[in-house]
């Protein structure tokens, strides 16, 4: 018996039991419902109108591999488990794909439902089948902490699966899609739940294929089962609005039929449209509607032969009727983002209802409902199929360089979603590309998408010609440059403003590579700090004893070793005592009363910070302490807050002190008392700047009563000895009455 055969069979006899029919020689191992042969049929009729027998040979194997796999299942509705494959191999030969994906369709659920192993359907069906099915398929099978994770996690895998072939993603919707169309017959806590994860991942993800006629029954769908009031009362508004617009709908069809072959348009197809419920529901809520204040339910479609037509036909209906201003957009000279190409223009029709014209041609047409699932059946025809196609792969590749910075499934996912978002905005290159970025994107998430490292050592930016800052949002038909500097580095900041997922991701990954190789200086300088208050040269330490204590220790390397010290995971005094107890018998023999303070330079990064309760400047006497996990927090050594725990945890504080050289800018905070005259602030601000420093932030209080204001400034400083020179020229001005440096 082959492996095929031994697999089947096992799973078979596991599920069905011994009651399970069976019948031979009509091609089927069980005996089928009725329902499934109707669907099969269905199934065949439509594939049979564009692939070949052989090929059609094929997907009835896999209908029949599938079939017996499945023997004995079935769904919540109470029909046999098949007719599930067999529905989602149906909506994809609507969208005419090709036999590989009608022959994974079918057998989607085998890996996750059955006992039958991605090898065998490898054996059996090709690798390609193999690799799709098993991208589809979740990971029931593997342990997660929660839920949460193992959901996010699959996620992921369909995602990555997806990005090495798209018709992993296709097959997914077609198999959400017919899960929502039957998802009346699960408990209502599953319906929420699962309407929701649709309308948050699956139709946004629909939207940016560019399969908007999915996209929209998705949509619909979703908002069925998470709002079913309001998704009825919608229902019974648009019904009732159908009768009342018939007769306004009627004259602008019939004048626009006379128009369009007057203006050399012919062989038009003029045809009505109305606007998705959910669609409805989402703009009321937007823009506090009521239904009647919705004008745009109803609109018109002009289909087309020619690009040029597009055009003349807009020329035709601007003649016929006005054009409502600033209601025109050409998504034929710039594409969406997702493929789609239209002229939209909203005219105002009879009575002066404003309806909303779309004008393309019929391969815009298919693109439009079928996105990138067209590329299929037109690649070799249609270069505009081939360029979507393209435009698809390099968004998915994008998924990869996501993966690629995100440790965490949980984390990707919230990337990723940032980025389904459907509004776009288009800008362009300085070399005049044009790059489409989400609505809302600045010039830092431009910075990323270009390169990693150009958003690392991104400084702001130039728009128009004009510089500007790094969160400076784009607009349409901006001309953007990015300004870098080879010494900069991500902020942590930056996380507060970016929009896509691609730079959250280079951002997150640069700040944790940057900590951990700042957390590994840091911690290496405390333990030669402590190795020296033992008289144990460091440069003494041979490898061996060094890595025979790094496993006494736990760690797994010198490196991880050096970076809990500098996170304050681990105490230097402690390693350095193990270190001695192998240096040297009696380690209590060689203690120094006082260990060397260990210096600071301004350069460690983000394993050190400067406590905001007194912001200590180069020239303050300093105190160090080690928190859990956070490094190295600086405190003044007069510090009220570093007084009150020192004396609860004295082992986590270290001697520090300023290296003779100092690099970089400082925080520290000063309060102004000033008359409340007209320009005040002005007055203090320049002389700040005067003074070389930079304002960080500034609030304002009134003393109604006095007349006085209390002006708070964060400055960056470089020292004490800058500091005293921005008081002294404050003190000249005329309307301070008192300064001081706030603790």
């Amino acid at each position: 018996m082959t492996p095929v055969a031994a697999a089947l069979r096992k799973d078979s006899q596991t599920r069905a039991g011994s009651g399970a029919a069976s019948r031979a020689g009509d091609g089927f191992v069980n005996a089928p419902d009725e329902r499934s042969v109707v669907s099969l049929a269905a199934l065949t009729r439509r594939a049979a109108e564009y692939l070949s027998e052989d090929e059609l040979r094929r997907v009835r194997e896999a209908y029949r591999f599938s079939d017996e796999a499945h023997l004995g299942q079935f769904r919540s509705s109470g029909e046999p488990y098949i007719s599930h494959p067999i529905a989602v191999a149906e909506i994809l030969a609507g969208w005419r794909l090709d036999a590989d994906s009608l022959m994974a369709a079918l057998l989607h659920d085998v890996i996750e439902d059955t006992t039958i192993a991605k090898q065998i359907l490898a054996e059996r069906f090709g690798y390609a089948v193999a690799e799709i099915v098993d991208g589809v398929s979740k990971l029931d099978r593997v342990e997660f902490a929660s839920k949460e994770h193992q959901q996010a996690e699959s996620f992921r895998k369909m995602l990555l699966a997806m990005a090495r072939d798209v018709r992993v993603i296709l097959i997914k919707l077609a198999d959400r899609f017919h899960n929502m169309q039957t998802l009346g017959s699960l408990p209502a806590s599953r319906q929420k739940r699962i309407a929701r994860e649709t309308l948050d991942i699956y139709a946004p993800i629909a939207h940016r294929l560019g399969l908007n006629a999915l996209y929209r029954n998705l949509q619909d769908l979703a908002f069925q089962y998470l709002h079913p009031m309001r998704f009825r009362t919608l229902q019974k508004a648009v019904q009732a609005a159908r009768g009342n617009r018939r007769e306004v709908l009627k004259r602008i069809f019939d004048a626009v039929n006379k128009a369009l072959p007057e203006a050399g348009v012919t062989n038009a197809l003029v045809e009505g449209r109305e606007k998705s419920l959910y669609a409805i529901h989402a703009k009321m809520r937007e823009k506090h509607l009521s239904f009647a204040q919705v004008l745009d339910i109803y609109g018109m479609r002009v289909v087309v032969d020619t690009v040029p037509q597009c055009y003349l036909a807009l020329g035709a209906l601007h003649t016929t009727f006005k054009p409502v201003p600033g209601r025109f957009k050409d998504y034929i000279a710039i594409p969406k983002i997702n493929g789609y190409q239209s002229l939209h223009t909203t005219l105002a029709g009879p009575f002066g209802t404003p309806v909303e014209f779309q004008i393309r041609t019929r391969e815009m047409q298919r693109v439009a409902q079928s996105g990138v699932a067209a590329h299929w059946l037109y690649k070799a025809h249609h270069v505009s199929f081939n360029e979507l196609h393209t435009r698809t792969h390099q968004w998915l590749q994008s998924l990869l360089d996501i993966q690629s910075q995100t440790g965490d499934s949980l984390e990707f996912i919230e990337h990723v979603k940032v980025d389904l978002f459907p509004d776009a905005v288009y800008v362009f290159t300085p070399r005049g590309e044009i790059r489409a970025m989400p609505r809302g994107a600045t010039v830092l998430d431009y910075a990323y998408s270009i390169h990693t490292d150009i958003g690392d050592q991104a400084v702001g930016g130039r728009v128009n010609e004009e510089v500007v800052s790094l969160r400076t949002e784009l607009v349409n038909g901006d001309v953007v440059e990015v300004l870098t500097d080879a010494q900069s580095r991500p902020d942590p900041n930056w996380l507060s403003f970016v929009r896509t997922g691609k730079a959250r991701a280079g951002i997150r990954h640069s700040l944790k590579t940057l900590n951990y190789r700042e957390s590994i200086d840091l911690g290496k300088r405390l333990l030669d700090q402590a190795l020296s208050a033992l008289r144990i040269p460091v440069e003494t330490l041979q490898a061996p004893m060094i890595e025979r204590c790094v496993r006494d220790l736990g760690a797994r390397s010198i490196d991880e070793l050096h970076a809990e010290i500098g996170l304050g995971k681990r105490l230097a005094p402690v390693v350095a005592r193990t270190i001695a107890l192998q240096f040297s018998s009696s380690a209590a023999a060689i203690i120094l009363p006082r260990p060397a303070p260990m210096l600071i330079q301004g350069n460690e990064g983000s394993a050190v910070t400067y406590s905001s309760c007194c912001h200590p400047l180069p020239g303050d006497l300093l105190v160090g302490h080690l928190r859990g996990g956070h490094g190295l927090a600086l405190h003044r050594a007069d510090c009220s807050v570093a007084v009150r725990q020192r004396d609860r945890d004295a082992e986590r504080w270290v001697e520090v002190d300023w290296a003779e050289e100092v690099s970089g800018a400082f925080r520290t905070e000063i309060e102004l008392s000033v008359r409340n005259d007209r320009g005040v602030l002005g007055k203090v601000a320049a002389e700040i700047a005067a003074s070389d420093s930079n304002i960080a932030h500034v609030s304002m209080d009134e003393e109604h009563a006095s007349k006085l204001a209390n002006l708070r400034f964060m400055l960056m400083v470089r020292d004490r000895t800058h500091l005293a020179r921005v008081l002294r020229n404050l003190r000249r001005l005329p309307e301070v009455s008192r300064i001081s440096r706030q603790s």
